[in-house]
């Protein structure tokens, strides 16, 4: 099957699923581009990498660059290569020299992953038809969306304004996510904001 390249064209807050980002790839040489929604942890994996933003302590995906290093694996692409009943699936393809290994992902992972290795990103031409959305026929309001899309990475306000955004349960997940980490100074604000809702 075909590949064809991918890039990363940006990454805003997702009209259609509260507290989730919509991650667009964009055809290398073309007008289709393929929207995925990711959760907001993944997008900030991918933001911090794409800004070259060094964490305090590594990150997940970090830490999987780290080990592969230290076993002498190389990333060679990542492949968004399924899409089934509205989820896309990815794979990692990884290499030592001796034997090639694929590694199933979600594609918010493979490409915060990708990106740590500078590996570029596929998809299949059966995929790009299915899902894949062509800018040229978009309409002035998608090309304000667009615009929206492609104006930065990096979100708006500072942490305490991006929170009163998020609903409860979405404050909860990042609550108990932030205390797991050991992000206390963000737990806090999150309490914080979660007690002026009650």
């Amino acid at each position: 099957m075909k590949k064809i390249k991918l890039e990363i064209l940006g990454l805003s807050p997702s009209q259609s699923q509260s507290g989730s980002f919509a991650l667009v790839l964009g055809e290398e040489m073309g007008n289709r581009r393929l929207p995925i929604i990711i959760g907001v942890f993944e997008a900030q994996a991918i933001a911090v990498q794409i800004e070259n933003i060094v964490p305090n302590r590594p990150m997940t995906h970090d830490l999987f660059k780290s080990f592969a290093n230290a076993l002498n694996f190389k990333l060679k692409e990542i492949i968004i290569s399924d899409l089934r009943e509205g989820i896309f699936y990815a794979k990692i393809v990884c290499s030592d020299d001796l034997r090639e290994v694929e590694i199933d992902s979600r594609p918010s992972d493979a490409i915060a992953i990708g990106l740590r290795f500078n590996a570029p990103i596929y998809t299949y031409e059966t995929i790009l038809s299915e899902a894949g959305i062509v800018s040229s026929a978009m309409s002035e309001e998608e090309d304000e969306d667009d615009d929206l899309v492609r104006e930065t990475i990096r979100p708006k306000g500072t942490l305490t304004e991006q929170l009163k955004e998020l609903p409860n349960d979405e404050l909860q997940r990042l609550l108990d996510e932030a205390l797991k980490n050991e992000e206390y100074e963000k737990a806090a604000k999150i309490r914080d904001e979660l007690g002026r809702r009650n």
